[in-house]
């Protein structure tokens, strides 16, 4: 199967209709949000809606519908017939919508070819790795901002100002996520292979999707291909720039063997940018950036140690493309993160955290932080995607919670594919058992929505911590757990 592209343009000559199919996908919504500013007459379907993009959506005022029909997506109080359909990647081929289009020689792309198509500028950063990326990207990309660079984005996040998850603007410099999940059904390529990166933010590589990439090595061949793809710096100081965070051994032997130069970042002493005296509250993080012997006070609003490496890499790149530092720093000041990470929904007596934490690596990293944070018990509710619910993401679930007390696994979210065979994904009391297994021994699976709300929330104490972790929207057992402790 073959997508079709339209020519390229600044903004359409006049209002035309794209759809998105799968429009409540992160990304997919940020770049709906992107064309809408441009003009774009813009609908969407999708099979379930959940906050904050359903949110953001309606705010907005663009329209979308449950389920997937033809006759709505043509109807004329949605605006008629598409000039063009946007296709998202958990789409299957056999979706009426999509067969519709192809049907009618409509012509189509998938998401992160329309990302690369109207938000890609001269100076492209990609940010890219396997966790850090949509944190870094919109850090990134609101230091821009802060600096009147007028640049346009694209991150897999809603911010917690709630700004755009997409943007295009009139400057020359654009920022963007590069996920290395595939881009469509019909393209098997990791998204980034669309995004034509100048710059590069590399934030660290360890396996992850093993339903994509089912080695190690076809993992880290796919970022080799992406960091090989940024043109070679030159003499005079033009050309590419890679920025890469060095404290994992993987990351430089992987631009070793790529045989690229890089600007280094992390705590590590040979770092070219190394951030030492890390402190961390329930308000934020303190910390020294040290670059060339230059000593740099950085003051952030977001929570955990580990962001403090994901700001040293965007403060890293920002320096580099000619940014003053104290904008940076002020910048830095200014930004209070993303939504669905780490994301505080209630905090009395006990905190309720919502993160989208859907893999084990993930999941590990986040518990870790609330561990350090909180004094109190910590029940982890965890739903992971599609990747790691197969038998081959087994082994990644060693340790993965152990700073948690509790593990909790609810009904899955049921996932929607060509070929839907349950005998390749765990359910969620295989999960459950694999978890005990593998990692802690107080997991409980819990069918039932009302039952498992009742269990996380009573008998809590001070300073104990309810931590949603996944990229599904819980059905609202987060705002239901929220309001027993605050007893509405």
């Amino acid at each position: 199967m073959k997508s079709t592209t339209t020519n390229k343009r600044t903004a359409p000559p006049k209002p035309q209709k794209v759809h998105f199919i799968g429009i409540c996908g992160v990304a997919m919504s940020a770049v709906a949000t992107a064309l809408w500013q441009k003009g774009y007459k813009v609908t969407g379907s999708d099979s379930g809606f959940f906050p904050p993009v359903s949110t953001n959506l309606s705010n907005l005022g663009i329209p979308y519908y449950p389920g997937f029909h033809p006759e709505k997506m043509i109807a004329p109080e949605n605006g008629g017939a598409p000039d063009f359909v946007i296709v998202g990647n958990a789409v299957s081929t056999k979706n009426p919508e999509l067969l519709y289009v192809q049907e009618h020689k409509i012509p189509f792309m998938s998401y992160p070819e329309a990302a690369g198509e109207h938000l890609i500028k001269k100076n492209s950063i990609v940010v890219a790795g396997t966790y850090g990326k949509t944190t870094s990207s919109a850090l990134l990309a609101h230091i821009l901002k802060h600096a009147d660079m007028k640049p346009s984005y694209m991150i897999g996040g809603v911010t917690q100002d709630n700004s755009p998850a997409a943007a295009i603007d009139a400057g020359d410099w654009s920022v963007i996520e590069g996920d290395e999940y595939t881009t469509a059904k019909w393209d098997q390529r990791p998204k980034f292979a669309h995004y034509k990166p100048t710059h590069l933010l590399m934030t660290a590589v360890k396996w992850d999707h093993a339903d994509v990439y089912p080695t190690e090595k076809s993992y880290f061949d796919a970022f080799k291909t992406l960091i090989t793809s940024v043109p070679a710096p030159k003499e005079d100081g033009t050309g590419g720039l890679i920025v890469a965070c060095i404290d994992t051994e993987t990351l430089p032997k992987l631009l070793a063997s790529a045989k690229r130069s890089y600007v280094s970042y992390g705590k590590d002493e040979k770092a070219d940018y190394r951030y030492e005296n890390v402190t961390g509250s329930r308000d934020g993080i303190a910390f020294d950036i040290v670059y060339h012997g230059k000593k740099y006070n950085i003051k952030s609003p977001l929570l955990g140690g580990y962001n403090a490496e994901n700001i040293t890499g965007c403060f890293a790149m920002a320096r580099e493309i000619g940014i003053a530092p104290s904008d940076i720093t002020d910048a830095l000041a200014s930004f209070r993160g993303i939504k669905r990470r780490l994301e505080k929904r209630y905090e009395h007596i006990v905190a309720v955290i919502d993160d989208i934490a859907h893999s084990p690596e993930k999941t590990k990293s986040t518990l870790a932080i609330l561990r350090s944070i909180y004094p109190g018990l910590i029940v982890a509710v965890y739903e992971p995607n599609t990747g790691n619910r197969t038998p081959q993401s087994k082994p990644l679930y060693k340790d993965a919670f152990k700073d948690a007390d509790t593990v909790v696994i609810p009904r899955l979210t049921k996932l929607k594919t060509d070929a839907d065979d349950p005998e390749k994904t765990f359910d969620g009391e295989e999960l459950a058992d694999v978890i005990r297994e593998s990692s802690h021994k107080d997991t409980h699976y819990i069918d039932d929505d009302d039952a498992l709300v009742k269990f996380i929330t009573e008998a809590r104490g001070e300073g104990d911590v309810i931590a949603f972790l996944g990229s599904h929207g819980f059905r609202g057992m987060i705002e239901d757990s929220v309001k027993k402790l605050a007893g509405v």
